[in-house]
């Protein structure tokens, strides 16, 4: 199939990138000239395992191409993936600026085209009712022959490319058994029986969305509550989600406790899916109060600081390891690691970090504010204390006697708990030992 898809950030490169794989003819559309020119020239922008090597394969074998063109890339497509950013406003609603400039470019090239039936897919995630909006935006500027299909993407950021090629489902939402059709050859060879492909309607499709994020960041601010109230009683959480996780009514997947959650999903999800309701005069309780305690819980890890320190935090370098908001990503979008460091700059604190992707980024807001380690060993060099933010595997199992030696007290924030299976050698050699639900009084 002939393909074009607009925007390449994560979503959009790693659709089109994956749609070329199994055959297709895509071409990926970008107001970003330099962005476009990278690509050409064979650079990723983004850092997402795998996919690299995916775009080369594909630009080698002429099926992906990258363009400025817009009208070039969409006027011979038979379908039109829309993978533009819709960002969170002021209100907690989602902005759908990008989304409408892509209507309005289809209009401009499709209106004078009656007999073409071009599917326009809205990838982006996008609230309930959008998928009517367009339908109506397009019909009124003479484009009602384009029809509008929704299909949201179920991708995480470290494993998008093997969850595009192996997805849990595929859900479309569509009005016509046309564009059905169409989706389901396309995505015939990524579905199974275990695999299935889903047709409902596209405010369900939109709603799905909503509602797996919210459920999945649910989880998270749940068994993050369960810590704190670990620490205050002795209990231990990981014992703790051990015994819950084997319920299946329950599961184990984002049970693990934390410095809150990130990036560009649940955040904004949960905040977008809290301002349909209050459009619609519809309480989200549940919705509110996740939001409520994931904003707490990206304190916690200065709040342990302050505390050991009796308060007295200015002055004192932190060590930072991890700035992603998860690991294998370079995404820095709502990490808890920008609010501790916001927290330690306010307290007149020294901060000095590493992140083995993310760094680059933080820069770009922190600038000289903080020192950035050519190694995570080399980010403990004087500092007071190491705050464990991101849980990267390369920081699991450190030399421990020459983190000692480089640290100048030994004293350890874990805010994912990834080195407490060495709580008890890190006690013997000396160290403070913080992780979060362990049991801390």
């Amino acid at each position: 199939m002939k393909i074009a898809v607009i925007g390449t950030g994560y979503v959009g490169l790693v659709t089109g990138t994956c749609l070329a794989h199994t055959g297709n003819h895509v071409v990926c559309v970008d107001i970003n000239a330099e962005i476009v020119a990278k690509l050409n020239a064979g650079e990723i922008p983004i850092f997402e395992p795998g996919l690299a090597e995916l775009v080369r394969i594909n630009r080698a074998a002429g099926r992906l191409s990258f363009t400025l063109d817009f009208a070039a890339a969409v006027e011979t497509a038979q379908l039109i993936f829309v993978a533009v950013p819709t960002p969170e406003l002021p209100s907690g609603h989602v902005g759908l600026q990008y989304v409408n400039k892509v209507v309005d470019d289809v209009v401009a090239v499709f209106r004078h085209h009656p007999l073409s039936r071009p599917i326009l897919v809205l990838k982006s995630t996008v609230p309930p009712g959008t998928n009517r909006m367009v339908a109506d935006r397009l019909a009124a500027a003479g484009c009602a022959h384009v029809v509008v299909a929704s299909n949201p993407e179920f991708l995480k950021e470290g494993a998008a490319v093997d969850d595009f090629m192996k997805p849990d489902r595929v859900i479309v939402g569509v009005r016509d058994t046309f564009s059905a059709e169409v989706l389901r050859q396309l995505y015939e060879p990524y579905c199974s029986p275990e695999r299935p492909f889903l047709v409902m309607s596209p405010e369900s499709a939109e709603m799905t969305k909503y509602a797996a994020n919210a459920f999945l960041a649910t989880k998270i601010s749940f068994i993050n509550e369960i810590a704190n109230l670990c620490e205050a009683t002795g209990a231990d959480v990981n014992r703790v989600r051990e015994g819950i996780g084997y319920d299946p009514r329950i599961g184990t997947q984002f049970l693990a406790p934390g410095a809150g959650y990130g990036g560009s999903c649940f955040p904004k999800d949960v905040k977008g899916l809290i301002a349909v309701g209050r459009r619609l005069g519809v309480a989200l309780r549940v919705a509110e109060a996740v939001d409520a305690a994931n904003d707490v819980q990206k304190e916690l890890l200065f709040t342990k600081i302050r505390r050991h320190f009796a308060g007295q935090v200015s002055g004192k370098t932190i060590a930072i390891w991890g700035l992603a908001f998860k690991p294998k990503t370079d995404d820095i979008r709502e990490a808890p690691a920008l609010t501790l460091i916001e927290a330690l700059l306010a307290a007149n604190a020294q901060v000095q970090a590493f992140d083995p992707q993310a760094m680059n980024n933080v820069k770009k807001i922190y600038n000289t504010a903080i020192r950035y380690a050519d190694s995570a060993l080399a980010a403990l060099d004087g500092a007071d204390a190491l705050a464990v933010v991101t849980e990267w595997p390369e920081f699991g199992s450190p030399d421990w006697h020459e983190v000692q030696r480089r640290l100048r007290s030994p004293v350890i924030f874990d805010g994912r708990n990834l080195l407490a299976r060495h709580e008890n050698t890190l006690r013997e050699l000396g160290f403070h030992y913080y992780g979060v639900g362990r049991g801390e009084r």
